[in-house]
């Protein structure tokens, strides 16, 4: 093999080499980062790993909220017409919060299986709905905005 082909070779190599090492440290850091989303009814099949940052969606079940006298803390359910998931939450909730409409927890799955919400978003038009979301969740008729099955 001619030396400057030989040289071009390993270069080419080193180059992939180092390339390769640079995508798996930075997936391997993203990795903490991702927020997974998953429906209540994969929460009661035990798919949802706990003390991990996820993201669950559904409807408010009505006259599930409940809130301590004393300070922020509120205490609510969200369904996808399957099964319910339990969330605390200890900050002020968005305007559009309410029993009976679209939302979507951001926090961790406790031991216990109650989601410690760090963060709640109020769904904000009644007519629309991802179609990621849609076809994950079945929402039911009485939540306030969901999608239409």
């Amino acid at each position: 093999m001619h030396p400057a082909r030989k040289q071009r070779l390993i270069l080419v190599v080193v180059l992939v080499a180092l390339s390769s090492v640079a995508v798996g440290f930075v997936t391997y850091a993203m990795r903490n980062n991702m927020n997974y989303f998953y429906a209540p009814s994969a929460f009661a099949a035990g798919e949802v790993p706990h003390d991990r940052r996820i993201r669950a969606g559904g409807c408010v079940v009505p006259g599930s909220v409940v809130r301590e006298h004393d300070g922020l803390d509120v205490r609510f359910a969200i369904t996808d017409g399957e099964a319910n998931v339990s969330v605390m939450f200890d900050k002020i909730l968005p305007d559009l919060f309410a029993e009976g409409s679209a939302a979507v927890v951001t926090g961790r799955l406790m031991q216990d299986g109650t989601l410690r919400a760090d963060q709640v978003l109020a769904k904000h038009d009644e007519n629309y709905t991802p179609p990621e979301v849609a076809d994950s969740m079945k929402i039911p008729a009485s939540c306030a905005g969901g999608a239409k099955s």
